[in-house]
């Protein structure tokens, strides 16, 4: 059964697939109205969420699918009171396909042990693969390539967003530089960094890891950072956080670092005056809500593909 749980497990054409066919759904929508009719895809939810719950909710509908929300706060499971084997082996006698979004990776790979279905990870605190799906379609239609490019990332990079990202640039040919603090409480995961860095040497592009801000974005193509507030982090954290990542914040000064025709991602949600100032994400640089958008359409698009490499959809 193909799933998707991390980006390191799929190839670089299985990620061009991905995209072309986002693109395509996006395109065309007409033509993918009843791709998933009498489909049903259960949504778990252990994390909170916008943008994941209403883009694959949104995306089964407009394909004639229904979505079923489970939250496992109310659920046995959730309660401790019946395991994650039970559950998913239930689950999959009634729907098509799962998604989830959870805590723990771990408890991801426990569920994909056991799926008969295909399983989307629609986040865990080590990878995010459908937000970066989403993301490489946003640069691709706003730079009409993806090889070649150089991506920069500021901010914190302990987290799945980072891990991803290392998982798929360099992969894709992309130029990938990191500006993050020093320490194993803010840089990318060490198995996280040797893929990439296996990556990168495998198809001659650069990926680096640096502490100086103005390094990473220097010529860059694309700026990208993400929360310093992850769901993990307790609140009382803020003022602290803010003073280690206050160097890596992306304001008009750093931008002007980058491309002048460098474009500014955030997979949101945002603090405006935290990793980036407001100038930067209401400015005309900024894609983040053509990059929420896409969401949907990669998440249509993995639908699709999944569902067809388990033999549910016609080839």
């Amino acid at each position: 059964m193909r799933h998707l749980l991390t980006l390191e497990d799929w190839s670089a054409a299985q990620i061009a697939e991905a995209i072309a066919q986002a693109r395509a759904v996006k395109a065309y929508p007409d033509r993918y109205a009843d791709a998933l009719r009498r489909k049903t895809l259960c949504m778990v939810f252990e994390k909170p969420s916008l943008r994941t719950r209403l883009s694959f909710e949104a995306g089964m509908n407009q394909m004639g699918g229904h979505a079923i929300y489970y939250d496992t706060s109310t659920s046995p499971a959730g309660a401790g009171k019946e395991s994650i084997a039970d559950t998913v082996r239930t689950m999959c006698r009634y729907v098509d396909i799962v998604m989830a979004r959870l805590f723990k990776h771990e408890d991801l790979l426990e569920m994909a042990r056991y799926a008969t279905v295909p399983l989307i990870n629609a986040l865990t605190n080590y990878s995010h693969p459908g937000q970066i799906l989403a993301d490489l379609q946003t640069i691709e239609e706003h730079k009409g390539r993806l090889a070649g490019l150089k991506l920069a990332y500021l901010g914190d990079s302990f987290n799945n967003v980072t891990h991803s990202l290392l998982f798929a640039c360099p992969k894709m040919g992309m130029h990938l530089l990191i500006g993050c603090p020093a320490g194993k409480d803010y840089e990318p995961a060490p198995a996280a960094l040797t893929a990439a860095q296996a990556d990168a040497a495998r198809i001659g592009v650069r990926f680096a890891v640096t502490h100086d801000a103005a390094e990473a974005v220097r010529d860059a193509d694309v700026v990208y950072t993400d929360s310093w507030m992850s769901y993990h982090v307790p609140k009382d954290k803020a003022a602290e956080r803010r003073k280690i990542f206050g160097p890596y914040q992306v304001d008009g000064a750093l931008m002007k670092q980058a491309r002048p025709d460098a474009i500014f991602l955030n997979c949101l949600p945002a603090m405006r005056g935290m990793e980036q100032t407001a100038e930067v994400i209401d400015g005309p640089q900024s894609v983040v809500f053509d990059q929420a958008e896409n969401r949907m359409h990669m998440h249509k698009a993995l639908m699709l593909i999944l569902l067809k490499a388990a033999g549910t959809l016609p080839g």
